[in-house]
């Protein structure tokens, strides 16, 4: 499977320079110039690696980190930056970098390091021993690890960061009805609420892919006033 980078960095010849060689590599690379874009970008799409530069207009990179490890602990974070005290190599990692490289740097040595690092990423969760790797229910099917899903009509595709949170602690808690207020704690954090609204478009994509018939679901359902329920035998 393609492997996927999150470049996150704001000047463009070196975004240029970077993405040609990774590319190069046979890597999918999606670029965020900034902090905020970046964690719009992880958030939506699946990553199997994060590239990131400290200094960043709106968001600082340790900030996106952080960020990313409060819901994340597994993907791999490479820092890239000018800043090269060992203080500073100690806030990225203390922000929870797995590696930090300083600028400027050698080409090859980056590509190694990613490679490392992607590796060890896809053994951490293959040897994950408190997640099963994937779940059937019906004709459907979701990798926890990889993002993938085969849903009704053969459609298949990767689902979001977000998503895969969502539906894994549906899954989990199956035939129980897990309330708006948990939800929104443990996948969208106490600080950073969204509309309950946002919630329901959730259950509706998974409708979309997963049921025969979107208004009278068989796996996904909301209790009305309290909050959703993944249902199966």
């Amino acid at each position: 499977m393609e492997k996927r980078i999150l470049l996150v960095e704001d000047e463009e010849h070196l975004i240029d320079v970077i993405r040609l060689n990774l590319e190069l590599e046979d890597y999918i690379v999606k670029v965020a110039e900034d902090g905020k874009k970046a964690i719009d970008l992880w958030e939506s799409q699946r990553f199997d690696l994060i590239l990131i530069d400290v200094m960043l207009p709106n968001v600082d990179g340790l900030t996106v980190c952080e960020t990313i490890r409060l819901k994340d602990s597994e993907i791999p974070i490479l820092i890239l930056s000018a800043k090269g005290s060992s203080s500073d190599r100690v806030l990225g990692l203390k922000a929870g970098a797995d590696d930090y490289l300083l600028k400027p740097f050698n080409l090859e040595e980056l590509l190694l390091r990613i490679q490392i690092l992607i590796k060890k990423g896809d053994k951490l969760r293959k040897n994950r021993p408190d997640m099963k790797e994937d779940v059937h229910f019906g004709n459907n099917y979701v990798n926890f690890t990889t993002y993938q899903f085969k849903g009704i009509n053969n459609q298949e595709g990767y689902l979001t960061a977000r998503e895969i949170q969502l539906i894994k602690l549906l899954i989990e808690r199956k035939n129980e009805v897990v309330s708006r207020d948990t939800i929104l704690e443990l996948i969208w954090g106490v600080d950073v609420y969204p509309s309950t609204r946002t919630i329901d478009n959730y259950l509706l994509n998974f409708r979309k892919y997963f049921e025969e018939d979107p208004k009278s679901p068989i796996y996904f359902h909301s209790v009305r006033g309290i909050g959703y329920k993944f249902v199966t035998k």
